[in-house]
């Protein structure tokens, strides 16, 4: 499929399931009355985020379910013939991740569980161990959940593994140490835009990247819901209202435009790198 409207979401959920499915379920049909093809919900869509990230409270953690749950096939059915990213806890047994998973009416295309751990996710959650891109009816897919894409390794993985489209599924909160009287101002909302458009300009994919809105205990969201093309030119945007953004993109053709001189990842010198990577 090469020319796909992709959907990015901006919106609250919290831990009532029956309601977080039930917005799910409207956000999908909103996306799907816009011709949407991918549709990027945000992190812990179902279930909500941590209410405190400096010191999680374990009696009050996000509802842990396992990769199966009836409310994931939900979703799918729901999904049809679009492409939907969900963010949710997963009940891993003796570990708990923060995961996301991608679905269509055929089932379920990909997974991820969330790599980076900022510090008081750590006491909530377990790490994931690598980012594997997937294919779709929209294309090659790879997914990063929010502070995955502060590392350059992260989308460069997916970008190896031939992700054509990242998907970025965040509850990304304002700076929670450092407090801006406008959200224009807030440190965290410039470099959560600074490194959507960073990621697709330096791998030259499509991204699409989701967040949270609201607040949840003191932690406020930022939206910021985006489509950003393989230059890193922003294509749609929620700002830091609720809604979707969507953006008509031919995939194929504006990776090709991009890479037509400079091919970054055919440039690399992975030898020259610490580690060998990069």
């Amino acid at each position: 499929m090469s020319t796909v409207r992709i959907a990015a979401v901006a919106a609250h959920f919290g831990r009532d399931l029956e309601f977080d499915l039930a917005r799910i379920a409207k956000l999908i049909e909103d996306a799907r009355k816009a011709g949407a093809g991918l549709l990027v919900l945000p992190d812990a869509a179902l279930g909500g985020y941590l209410a405190d990230l400096r010191h999680p409270d374990p009696a009050a953690l996000p509802p842990a379910l396992k990769p199966d749950d009836p409310l994931i096939l939900q979703v799918a059915g729901l999904a049809a013939e679009m492409v939907v990213c969900v963010g949710y806890c997963e009940d891993g047994g003796d570990e708990r991740y923060n995961a996301a998973v991608c679905v269509s009416g055929d089932g379920v295309l990909g997974r991820h569980r969330k790599v980076h751990l900022p510090a008081g996710e750590v006491a909530a959650y377990a790490p994931g161990d690598r980012f594997d891109a997937f294919d779709t009816p929209v294309g090659r897919v790879g997914m990063l959940i929010d502070y995955d894409k502060t590392f350059p390794e992260s989308a460069r993985s997916a970008a190896l593994d031939g992700a054509e489209i990242l998907a970025c599924l965040s509850a990304w909160p304002t700076s929670i140490t450092n407090r801006a009287a406008r959200m224009a101002q807030d440190r965290q909302a410039k470099l959560f835009d600074l490194y959507d458009q960073t990621r697709a300009a330096e791998n030259q994919v499509v991204l699409a990247s989701s967040n949270q809105t609201g607040t949840m205990g003191g932690m406020r969201f930022l939206g910021q819901a985006k489509v950003v093309g393989p230059g890193g030119d922003i294509l749609a945007r929620t700002w830091s209202k609720a809604g979707l953004a969507v953006a008509e993109v031919d995939v194929a053709a504006e990776i090709d435009r991009a890479r037509r001189v400079l091919r970054h990842l055919a440039e690399r010198r992975p030898s020259a790198y610490r580690g060998g990577t990069g």
